[in-house]
């Protein structure tokens, strides 16, 4: 796996060694000051090549391409939300999708599914264990951003979020994001309006390198991609990691995302 991943900067297959404890301090520190960390040059930049030459061509022929217009909870109600507030303002996110069952010897694919991998996400962020989903398709994403395409704001489902950059466009593409914006007990609404509105100065933007490993609160942390400007597509991987095994998506959450759905898919959602 040191081919795959610098190992030496960030030797997350070794847990019990003075440096892979330093390493997991370090990272539990930015999440708790910044609501997230980013580990530069994670992925060797050779297989972040690879990953890029092989995704490139099966996006333009197989991606699939998501345009919707939302509000950031993706609901079309919220309870203790009136339809007329700000925080429920309508966004455009368009982007393209290549699903885990597209990805067949990607290095993203091996590296997801590489135990020590899972071990260190989880102990970054203070679990005993977390697991990787068991959904066909949403295991894992690479996700496409064209010129003037963005993933809007938005809160995720999963508590964190996992996600390496593979390639970076020429202008915009920077991940902004508003960490720790709600609670469980307080969903902020008005903090949510204000963000949307741009009044919030608490707003990061954060523009990474392609190979960095990037982890964030996304349950909780409002975020969106700046729109890509130029011809070179923004590309990233998604990873999907649960605190409880079993995950999947329903049939129709994978229509409404992919414009497909295939077995494996169940009648409960995630």
């Amino acid at each position: 796996m040191d081919q795959l991943v610098d190992l030496q900067k960030y030797p997350i297959n070794t847990p019990g060694t003075p440096a892979y404890a330093a390493l997991v301090a370090d990272c539990r520190a930015r999440l708790a000051a910044d609501g997230m960390f980013d580990l530069p040059g994670f992925l060797r930049a050779g297989m972040v090549d690879e990953a890029v030459k092989a995704a490139v061509p099966l996006m333009e022929r197989e991606g699939y391409r998501h345009a919707r217009r939302h509000n950031i909870y993706f609901r079309d109600s919220v309870e203790g939300l009136s339809q007329d507030h700000p925080a429920m303002t309508k966004v455009e996110t368009v982007n393209h999708t290549l699903c885990a069952d597209q990805l067949a010897g990607n290095p993203v694919i091996e590296l997801y599914e590489w135990q020590p991998f899972a071990d260190f996400l989880a102990a970054t962020m203070g679990k005993d264990a977390i697991y990787p989903m068991e959904d066909p398709m949403a295991r894992v994403n690479v996700q496409a951003s064209r010129d003037g395409e963005a993933l809007n704001w938005h809160f995720d489902r999963s508590e964190f979020t996992t996600t390496i950059l593979l390639q970076a466009p020429q202008e915009g593409g920077e991940l902004e994001y508003r960490k720790d914006l709600r609670s469980a007990d307080a969903p902020n609404f008005d903090g949510v309006a204000a963000v949307l509105r741009g009044e919030d100065p608490m707003v990061r933007r954060i523009a990474l390198q392609p190979g960095a490993l990037n982890v964030f609160r996304g349950v909780n942390t409002l975020h969106r991609v700046v729109p890509v400007k130029g011809p070179v597509e923004r590309l990233v991987a998604i990873f999907a990691f649960f605190d409880r095994p079993g995950v999947v998506m329903t049939a129709k959450e994978q229509q409404g995302f992919y414009g497909r759905s295939i077995a494996g898919a169940s009648a409960g959602s995630n």
